[in-house]
């Protein structure tokens, strides 16, 4: 076994991946206040090669030295809009045909292993504050919402963590995204 040097690693280019089709998954940050975890989550969506991120009320906006930090230049490819509030965001998206689901704890939530959705038809997960999670109005607005089982004691997980999971497994279950699993 031997790590594979960055030119072996088919990494692409800013221009590329601005040119790339898109996974349709739209990331929407409600109320987040940690420049990391914006960042982290930017960099997640690079990594996945998702749509855009919406970015709502108070979540800070690049360009920001704290959110490069993390971010490591995917605030350069990503796509990202600004909404004043995450209602505003949620009913664009509703008017463009998307199914939005929040990651909360909530009554009827489905388990994030048992969530299937039409790959085909764009997706928005909202993604909520560190301490009040997402706003209980957003929640309403929603069409459902997607909990991450846990079996320990703190029932929570840091934003940018969440979003790692929810996004890897989302992305995991496209069919055909991997052609080349090793």
């Amino acid at each position: 076994m031997r790590k594979l040097e960055m030119d072996e690693l088919n990494r692409l280019s800013v221009d590329q991946f601005r040119q790339s089709e898109k996974v349709p998954v739209v990331v929407v940050l409600d109320n987040i206040r940690s420049m990391h975890n914006v960042g982290s989550v930017f960099r997640t969506c690079d990594a996945f090669l998702l749509q855009c991120v919406y970015l709502c009320g108070y979540t800070p906006q690049p360009p920001h030295r704290d959110i490069n930090k993390t971010a490591l230049g995917a605030t350069e490819t990503v796509e990202w809009k600004y909404f004043d509030t995450t209602i505003a965001a949620v009913e664009q998206l509703k008017e463009q045909g998307y199914s939005i689901w929040a990651i909360e704890q909530v009554q009827d939530s489905v388990p994030l292993h048992q969530f299937t959705y039409d790959a085909e038809k764009p997706l928005a997960i909202v993604f909520g504050n560190e301490v009040e999670g997402v706003d209980a109005d957003v929640v309403k607005a929603c069409h459902g919402s997607i909990e991450i089982p846990q079996l320990g004691m703190k029932h929570s997980l840091n934003i940018s963590v969440a979003a790692g999971i929810v996004l890897w497994e989302l992305v995991r279950s496209r069919k055909n995204l991997f052609s080349s699993d090793k």
